[in-house]
């Protein structure tokens, strides 16, 4: 992260994952390298009511790169006007954001990243998740959104040779899918597997700046990480009581790996690399019987089983 020119950092869960993103933007800064930052058209349904990602056709405003990526202004948005998370960070940071178009699979992913590192000189990927799921193995009981994580993470599996990855866990458990304890045993088989690289926390400032850039979008794991970061104990209700998340210091941490040596632990990344649409890998991720959030939203818009 320190040697590379410029980094392109990316909430790759969709929704606020952004929000958390800035965190690890902040750290690349720390260590001399300028930053874009950016995630995945792929809002939450108490946000977006639409069920699954948003293909680039349907986002409203920005600059195309490519036909799989966005650059988002504050004003970039749905058809029906929703704003982007990633819009509204762009309205907090004065700058633009990325918007990467996963419903293309990790294929689509995958060019939309390549061409959105092209065009704003990046050299550097940066996949950031928060709360663990990214790595997850797909039976742990409270898994609940692992497809856009697999997508995007597949995508970068498949840029690796060309555009060096590093996967950065912010904020163990802070989403309420894996428990602390699950995320922390998933560091430890990645670890075993050469690929643990460094370990880092939150600032006081940076938790502060977080804290104002979930305000403004409305995410709400981003802003565990955050109560986290300031000392906070005990357990706190997210999804409006759906979800419990153990605030801690471990919250406050990002476990970061090299991209390349976590090739054989990311299992779920590895099974949809080559799909064409993620429809084709929701498919391939419930043959594996794990469950995603695209058949969570269509079930609640009345769309699925």
């Amino acid at each position: 992260m320190r040697g590379a020119h410029r980094a392109l950092v990316l909430g790759i869960g969709g929704g606020g994952d952004v929000v958390g993103s800035l965190a690890l933007a902040r750290y690349c800064e720390q260590l001399g390298t300028p930053f874009v930052l950016g995630g995945v058209a792929w809002e939450r349904m108490p946000i977006d009511p639409h069920p699954g990602p948003r293909p680039s056709e349907q986002i409203v405003g920005g600059r195309r790169l490519g036909e799989r990526a966005v650059l988002a202004d504050p004003e970039t948005s749905t058809p029906e006007g929703v704003r982007f998370s990633e819009a509204h960070v762009a309205g907090y940071l004065g700058t633009d954001t990325v918007l990467i178009d996963v419903s293309g699979g990790a294929v689509g992913a995958a060019e939309g990243i390549q061409a959105a590192a092209a065009e704003l000189d990046c050299d550097l990927a940066v996949y950031v998740d928060v709360g663990g799921d990214a790595v997850a193995l797909g039976d742990e009981p409270g898994l609940a959104s692992p497809l856009c994580d697999a997508v995007m993470l597949g995508a970068g599996l498949r840029l690796r040779e060309t555009l060096p990855g590093v996967v950065a866990v912010l904020g163990a458990g802070c989403d309420g899918e894996l428990t602390p304890d699950e995320v922390l045993e998933r560091v430890a088989a990645l670890a075993s597997a050469g690929a643990w690289i460094g370990t880092w926390s939150l600032t006081a400032e940076i938790a502060d700046e977080v804290e104002q850039a979930a305000l403004r979008s409305g995410t709400e794991a981003s802003m565990q990480v955050v109560r986290c970061a300031r000392g906070e104990t005990g357990l706190a209700e997210i999804r409006a009581g759906r979800r419990h998340v153990p605030l801690g210091p471990v919250g406050a941490l990002a476990f970061l790996f090299d991209l390349e040596a976590t090739a054989k632990e990311l299992t779920l990344a590895r099974a949809i690399t080559d799909s064409l649409e993620i429809e084709a890998a929701r498919t391939t991720l419930d043959e594996l019987g794990v469950h995603s959030e695209l058949d969570y939203e269509r079930t609640r818009a009345g769309e699925g089983p």
